[in-house]
C-alpha cells in the first residue's frame, strides 16, 4: 500500500509540474539587428562614355627606296634600322658610266652649238641680199631652215645633257623623308635593274597612324542610339584619342580621328577608322598593337552605379536595393558600358531607388538595414564592408558591352 501511494504522489507531482510549465507564456522572438550599409540614390544623368578598341600602328608615310638607273651598287652608306633625315644619302651606285655619258652629252651639245653658230651667220648674210633681190627667195628659205634645224639640235643636245646629269645624280640615292630605315635588300656589288630596284624602306614616324575597326552591327547600333537621343557624340566626331601601350602605360600625346573608310571591308565585314597622333620621340613604331580609347561621347539620361554595387551571381549581375521599409532585396540588372569606376545600368533600376554600395557582405533577403547615404568619391562609414561578395568582380570588359571592339 505504501508503494502504491508513493507512485500516485509522484504522478500527481509530475502532472502539476507539467501544468505549471504549460501555463507560462513563450518569450517573444528577438528581432535581428539592422545591418549598417552605405547606399546611393540613383538618378538619371549624362554619363561620359570611353570606347575601347584594339588598334595597330602604321607609318603615316612609308617610302620605298628604289634605284632609278641601272648599274652596279657601289656601297651602302646608312646604318640599317637607324633613323635617317630627309636628304640623307643611303646608297651609292657606280657613277663612272654615267659621268662618261654626261661628258658625251656635253660634247654633243658643243657640236650642235657650233653648227647653230654657223647657221646663224649664214642666215645673217643671206637675209639682206634676199631683201635686195641679189639672192632668190629659195636661198633665204634654205638658210632659214638650216638655222632652225641647228637650233632644234642644240635644244635636243641640251636635253640630253640634262638627262645625263640627272642619271649621274641618281647614282647617289637619298631618303626623301625623315623616318626609320629598314634593312638593305641589296648588297654592294649587286647589279640593279628595273626587276630588282627595291633597296630598302623608310617609314615616317611623326605623325603616326593608328588603325582600328568596328563591326557592322556596332555601327548600326550606335547610329540607332544617336537617332533616339540615348547616345551623344562630340561635334564633327572630334573624339579625344588616347593610346595605351602594351605594358599598360599611357602614351603622352593625344590624337584625333582623321579618316573613316568609305565602305566596309568585304573580307572582314568591319569598318576601318584611322587616328593620327604625334610621335616626336619615335616611341611608337609601325606594326605595334595598342589600345585606343575614345573620349567625348555621352550616354544621356542614364543610370550609373559604382562597380562595388554590382555583384556577379549565378543569375548574372545583381545589386542590393533598399526599399521604403528599410529592408534589402536583390535585383537582377543589365549592365552596359564601363565608365571610370562606374557601370552604366541599362535595365533593372529606376531613378530614386537606393542601391547598396558598401556593406552588402552581411545582407540577406528581407534583412533590415540601417542605410547611410554615401556621396560618390567619399569613403564608406566606419564598420561598413564592401558590397561585393568574396571573389566577385565586375564582369571583364572582354565579356561586357564595352569590350575592345564593341564600339560606335
Amino acid at each position: 500500500m505504501k508503494t502504491v501511494f508513493h507512485w500516485r504522489r509522484t504522478l500527481c507531482l509530475a502532472c502539476l509540474l507539467m501544468l505549471a510549465a504549460c501555463s507560462k507564456e513563450k518569450p517573444a522572438a528577438v528581432a535581428p539587428p539592422a545591418v549598417q550599409v552605405g547606399v546611393m540614390t540613383v538618378a538619371l544623368r549624362d554619363v561620359p562614355i570611353v570606347y575601347d578598341f584594339v588598334g595597330q600602328t602604321q607609318s603615316s608615310q612609308q617610302v620605298e627606296i628604289r634605284a632609278r638607273v641601272n648599274g652596279f651598287l657601289d656601297r651602302r652608306v646608312y646604318t640599317e634600322g637607324a633613323v635617317v633625315k630627309a636628304g640623307e644619302t643611303m646608297f651609292l651606285m657606280d657613277p663612272k658610266p654615267f659621268a662618261a655619258a654626261l661628258d658625251a652629252a656635253n660634247a654633243e651639245l658643243a657640236q650642235q652649238q657650233a653648227r647653230l653658230t654657223t647657221a646663224n651667220a649664214d642666215l645673217a648674210r643671206v637675209k639682206p641680199l634676199a631683201e635686195r633681190n641679189a639672192l632668190s627667195k629659195r636661198d633665204l628659205d634654205d638658210a632659214t631652215g638650216k638655222q632652225q634645224a641647228a637650233a632644234a639640235a642644240v635644244a635636243a643636245a641640251r636635253a640630253n645633257v640634262t638627262n645625263a646629269r640627272l642619271n649621274l645624280g641618281y647614282t647617289t640615292i637619298k631618303s626623301p623623308v625623315n623616318g626609320v630605315s629598314s634593312f638593305a635588300k641589296k648588297q654592294a656589288g649587286s647589279y640593279i635593274d628595273p626587276s630588282n630596284s627595291l633597296l630598302t624602306y623608310v617609314a615616317k614616324l611623326d605623325p603616326m597612324w593608328v588603325n582600328f575597326s568596328l563591326s557592322e552591327n556596332e555601327v548600326l547600333s550606335s547610329r540607332a542610339e544617336q537617332a533616339s537621343g540615348a547616345l551623344r557624340f562630340p561635334d564633327k566626331g572630334a573624339f579625344d584619342v588616347v593610346i595605351v601601350l602594351a605594358d599598360g602605360s599611357q602614351f603622352p600625346y593625344h590624337g584625333k580621328i582623321t579618316f573613316a573608310d568609305a565602305a566596309f571591308s568585304a573580307e572582314t565585314g568591319t569598318y576601318m577608322i584611322r587616328a593620327e597622333v604625334s610621335n616626336p620621340e619615335g616611341t611608337l613604331r609601325p606594326g605595334q598593337f595598342v589600345r585606343v580609347k575614345l573620349h567625348g561621347a555621352e550616354r544621356t539620361k542614364a543610370i550609373a552605379v559604382p562597380q562595388e554595387a554590382i555583384i556577379q551571381g549565378p543569375r548574372g549581375q545583381l545589386v542590393w536595393v533598399v526599399g521604403q521599409d528599410n529592408k534589402a532585396q536583390q535585383r537582377v540588372v543589365e549592365v552596359g558600358q564601363w565608365t571610370g569606376d562606374n557601370w552604366v545600368v541599362r535595365s533593372g533600376l529606376k531613378a530614386g531607388e537606393r542601391v547598396v554600395v558598401s556593406g552588402g557582405l552581411r545582407l540577406t533577403p528581407d534583412a533590415p538595414v540601417k542605410a547611410t547615404e554615401v556621396v560618390p568619391g567619399q569613403k564608406p562609414p566606419a564598420g561598413v564592408a564592401s558590397a561585393s561578395a568574396p571573389g566577385a568582380s565586375p564582369p571583364a570588359q572582354a565579356k561586357g558591352v564595352q569590350s575592345a571592339g564593341s564600339k560606335p
